[in-house]
């Protein structure tokens, strides 16, 4: 694994969110202009990013693809329940809970965890990680919206479970259950739309960070241990249970513990606007979760 590959992969990223936060503070992007980014990456290029995903000339094997969505659907099922408690003791206020219990159970996969994964196991992993992302996205969309959106406006909907995104991810499962060969011509334009998603998503959270004053910036220290548990703690306790089990393959099991050590998602700052709550406390922590992922990815990679 090089690490120095790793590293500079996180600097390339960050860098991006640097230029968003430099539009903010230029006035070249408002919060309108976020609102339409949000939805555009909401609605379009992310169900793109998806489906282009499986869209390559290789495949995981066959048999995999139900290992690897079980390890996925039990991995979400413990980060999910965990997060949704842990922040009580943390000493967050009740309006607050439901976003640190988001930071806490979703990271920066499709964005950050793919390029990752593809520097340290190689570009064949993506499409593992392709797979063990669906419960992610599915969760995301579903539970990952409850938490931004309160009790009320957040109550179940069985329209998340055809959302766009969720639409996106049903065409990837058959794409890779079935094994097809997408032609170049259908799979380039899903690609080049999909492209857009990383840096339009990050942009974003670099304007978001531009609108909290700079002495707020760090969030103070419920962030940093929100970041603790994101980014280690949680990830090594998922992969030890996996090691323990002995029911997964070590691959497997590294590349799932490597997508869930991956910094607060963003679709968290652009659940925000959505649903009309304040990004400040999102803001902080996918900024200093990215900052510390720079450190933490390489620390955690040298555990597997």
């Amino acid at each position: 694994m090089d690490f120095k590959v790793i590293l500079e992969q996180m600097v390339m990223l960050f860098s991006v969110v640097i230029a968003g936060y430099i539009c903010g503070k230029t006035k070249l992007m408002d919060q309108t202009t976020s609102k339409k980014m949000s939805a555009l990456i909401i609605n379009l290029t992310c169900p793109c990013l998806i489906i282009a995903s499986t869209m390559g000339d290789k495949l995981p094997e066959r048999g995999l693809i139900i290992p690897l969505l079980i390890v996925s659907s039990v991995t979400y099922f413990i980060l999910i329940s965990i997060a949704a408690i842990l922040p009580k003791y943390f000493g967050v206020k009740d309006k607050d809970q439901g976003i640190f219990s988001f930071m806490l159970a979703f990271g920066n996969v499709g964005f950050i965890g793919y390029p990752v994964v593809a520097s340290m196991f190689g570009p064949e992993a993506v499409f593992y990680a392709s797979v063990l992302n669906v419960a992610n996205t599915f969760c995301v969309f579903i539970w990952g919206a409850q938490f931004i959106a309160g009790k009320e406006e957040g109550k179940f909907q069985w329209s998340r479970f055809y959302s766009p995104a969720m639409i996106g991810t049903y065409i990837s499962i058959i794409i890779v259950a079935f094994a097809v060969k997408t032609p170049h011509v259908i799979a380039q334009p899903f690609t080049l739309i999909g492209n857009i998603t990383v840096p339009g998503s990050l942009l974003i959270i670099g304007y978001s960070i531009s609108q909290i004053p700079t002495r707020k910036m760090t969030g103070g220290p419920k962030i940093f241990i929100m970041a603790v548990f994101r980014l280690f703690i949680l990830p090594v306790f998922i992969m030890y249970i996996f090691k323990f089990s002995g029911l997964v393959d070590e691959k497997i099991t590294n590349i799932n513990t490597m997508i869930i050590a991956m910094p607060v998602a963003s679709f968290g700052t652009m659940f925000c606007f959505k649903y009309g709550r304040d990004e400040t406390i999102m803001a902080q922590g996918t900024f200093i979760t990215t900052l510390l992922s720079m450190l933490t990815i390489p620390i955690v990679s040298m555990l597997l």
